[in-house]
């Protein structure tokens, strides 16, 4: 049901931030993460203790649903006062039953309905994307990805051991499931002869820069500051 000929990408962000940058901006929040209730203790208090750049991996995971079925369905249609069964294709459909008010009530203009018990033959052509992070767990991500946002020598990049590269814990596998799992598929008592495939198309392992800072606050307390390096806002 699912195909293996998917492409397999591995893509890096590019920093909006240096380290300088990024140095100042946790060194304003650093204060943060030790905050109880409106209280936050004073700046000189807390001490930025080292600050690591990361690249976090969101797993980008696209393919297309397609099914074909049948279903069980019911098609109400009003018919003449006069008409008391409709007979189709060799099924008789008799007229809703009236409650003895409204039959009091009924004139020859008044139509009667009738429930058409019918099967239709449907089919399902979605395109479906997902992101998840390297835990497996389905994320939202919105970054616009193009020649001004993503590095050019990615591996250059992650091969650098001055990075910390997070791996991820899932498996292709894993993401797949976790797409299809996200799919609007018929289902019930009344569906026979379900035929559905999932083509997936992608899968792309875009590595997020993030720095993060280990805080030494009030009685040794550690927190720990977490910065986007893309979207620039603390995690």
């Amino acid at each position: 049901m699912v195909n293996s000929d998917y492409k397999k990408n591995t893509i890096v962000l590019r920093r909006t931030v240096d380290d300088e940058q990024a140095r100042r901006i946790i060194e304003e929040k650093k204060t943060a993460p030790f905050r109880f209730l409106l209280k936050k203790p004073d700046r000189d208090e807390v001490h930025v203790h080292a600050v690591t750049l990361n690249y976090e991996p969101v797993i980008m995971v696209s393919g297309r649903y397609t099914a074909d079925y049948y279903r069980s369905a019911v098609h109400p249609i009003k018919v003449d006062y006069n008409v008391t069964e409709v007979v189709l294709g060799g099924g008789v459909f008799p007229i809703q039953s009236k409650s003895k008010w409204k039959q009091a009530l009924s004139t020859k203009k008044a139509k009667n309905k009738v429930d058409l018990i019918l099967e239709e033959h449907a089919f399902i052509d979605d395109e479906h994307v997902a992101y998840f992070d390297h835990h497996g767990k389905e994320v939202k991500f919105n970054v616009k990805m193009d020649a001004k946002s993503v590095e050019n020598y990615p591996s250059k990049i992650l091969g650098d051991k001055s990075n910390t590269v997070k791996k991820p814990e899932v498996s292709d596998k894993d993401v797949i499931d976790g797409l299809f799992a996200k799919l609007s598929r018929p289902s019930g008592a009344k569906i026979r002869d379900l035929k559905e495939k999932l083509t997936i198309n992608e899968i792309s392992e875009i590595y997020v820069p993030v720095y993060e800072a280990r805080l030494v606050g009030p009685k040794k307390k550690v927190e720990i500051l977490r910065l986007d390096a893309v979207a620039n806002r603390i995690l």
